[in-house]
């Protein structure tokens, strides 16, 4: 049995008074997750200051067998941050390592703690007059090591890649305490697995995120922001090509949303105003941006673009941003999505992908699928058309009690969602990991195969099962039925 108080002992020596905390006042904010789907119980907060306290840590919790569940800003949506219930697990907080190490303007590249707010490091590299080419609507609170471990995307995946691409370089600790270093990037390295790649998505389960190289991109000159309204969601990916094959690498963000979504946002969203006089049933949302020296072309191509759209039957109107304050009054609009819907009542949110070419016709197909299999709900579906990333809500039928719906119907309706993405070839886990939220489902649809190389490479690098107990990695078959 584990002694804990001997560990809790060892833990505050190693860390000192800043670093450890078993106060459940303390501990009370960080126990659930951002979307109150699950709520677990600690033995502690661990907050070390660097990478060799993280390793020492480790080698602590390897001796005396306690779990760790590492957590970032704790905004993600699959509980994978969250301990359970037993309370024999600590949580294993990096915000205190929040340093940006160095940043090389010529290289284009920074290295940073795991720690490291995505806002801020945007804000460093934006003071060099480059940036790092990943946003979302958590910039605020999400971190670099969580985003990694997530292996995150949002609205730039389009152009850029999700937050894989923007690796070049890992720093973790791994099970037994040791450190993993791997921060120099190389253009050519074939010795080999490429190691970084796996720790990169793998939610904390196979070691700790502590640092990382990233790459960053010159400065825009500027950017040029269009909404559209559509008739279908059909036409919408038809835009999309049109686009493509127009603006090349100007097209950054290409968002869809149907008129439920804008309707909802605009009730939700103090001062909200449609973009467009009328009624419409998709609407895209599109982004334009250059660098300093193609900034003066922008206005044009976009008005190109649309111009070619009209003559084309894509689109029946659009308007593009006078201003700055416009372009972010459009983009808030979209961010606003989905605190609107949780705004009007509960909902099982779905974060899947499908092949890019199939999305339309996949939502096309699936939202009266769902609508009909469950009477009386909504099924809403929006995201990011250029890489196939739906974000497929299901609203509850009027009056349905939250917390007492998703545990009931919710759960069938994630089940039938989930099996239609496996029938269309897709993924049920497009950027927000597969936590504890979908490891079970997982399990019941991955292939077989590549579920057997995730648990033998698991049990290769944590054989005591002690780094993210339960999260991301389904049991084997013979483990789940006992």
């Amino acid at each position: 049995m584990t002694d804990h108080r001997s560990f809790l002992e060892a833990t505050q020596t190693l860390l000192g008074p800043r670093g450890i905390t078993v106060d459940a006042d303390l501990l009370e904010p960080w126990l659930t997750d951002w979307r109150g789907r699950f709520t677990g119980r600690a033995l502690a907060l661990a907050s070390p200051g660097s990478t060799e306290q993280v390793s020492a840590l480790v080698r602590l919790c390897a001796k005396h067998g306690v779990a760790i569940v590492p957590q970032g800003g704790n905004s993600g949506m699959s509980g994978g941050a969250t301990p359970d219930e037993s309370g024999d697990a600590i949580i294993l907080s990096l915000r205190r390592m929040d340093r940006i190490r160095t940043l090389d303007a010529d290289a284009m590249q920074v290295t940073c703690d795991a720690g490291v707010i995505l806002q801020t490091l945007h804000e460093a590299a934006e003071a060099r007059q480059l940036r790092f080419p990943l946003t979302l609507g958590g910039k605020g609170s999400a971190t670099i090591g969580g985003l990694i471990s997530t292996n995150a995307g949002g609205t730039q995946v389009l152009r850029h890649g999700v937050m894989r691409a923007q690796v070049l370089g890992i720093e973790a600790v791994l099970a037994d305490g040791s450190i993993f270093n791997a921060l120099t990037p190389l253009k050519k390295d074939n010795r080999g697995f490429d190691l970084k790649q796996m720790l990169i998505g793998s939610e904390g389960t196979l070691g700790i995120i502590t640092g990382a190289t990233l790459r960053l991109l010159p400065e825009i000159g500027g950017r040029v922001v269009v909404w559209c309204g559509l008739p279908s969601i059909g036409m919408a990916r038809r835009l999309l090509i049109h686009c493509e094959k127009g603006a090349g690498d100007l097209l950054e963000g290409f968002e869809v949303m149907p008129r439920h979504s804008l309707e909802a946002v605009l009730d939700h969203v103090p001062d909200a105003r449609s973009p467009l006089s009328g009624t419409y049933e998709w609407h895209a949302l599109i982004e334009l941006v250059a660098s300093k020296k193609g900034v003066d072309d922008l206005p044009q191509m976009a008005e190109f673009l649309l111009e070619g759209a009209l003559e084309q039957g894509l689109l029946e109107d659009a308007v593009i941003a006078s201003n700055e304050s416009q372009a972010d009054r459009f983009w808030l609009l979209r961010d606003s999505i989905a605190p609107a819907e949780r705004a009007i009542g509960p909902a099982m949110q779905h974060d899947i992908s499908v092949p890019v070419a199939k999305m339309a016709e996949f939502v096309e197909a699936a939202v009266p699928a769902v609508e009909a299999q469950f009477p009386e709900t909504r099924a809403v579906a929006f995201g990011h058309l250029g890489d196939g990333n739906v974000h497929f809500h299901v609203l509850a039928p009027p009056g349905a009690v939250r917390g007492q719906w998703e545990g009931e119907q919710g759960k069938s309706i994630s089940t039938f969602v989930h099996d239609l993405v496996t029938q269309w070839g897709g993924s049920i886990s497009a950027e927000h990991g597969i936590g504890q939220l979908k490891r079970d489902e997982l399990g019941r649809l991955g292939d077989p195969v590549s579920l057997a190389m995730m648990r033998a490479v698991k049990l290769a690098l944590d054989p005591q099962g002690l780094l993210n107990p339960g999260k991301l990695v389904p049991l084997a078959p013979e483990a789940a039925s006992h």
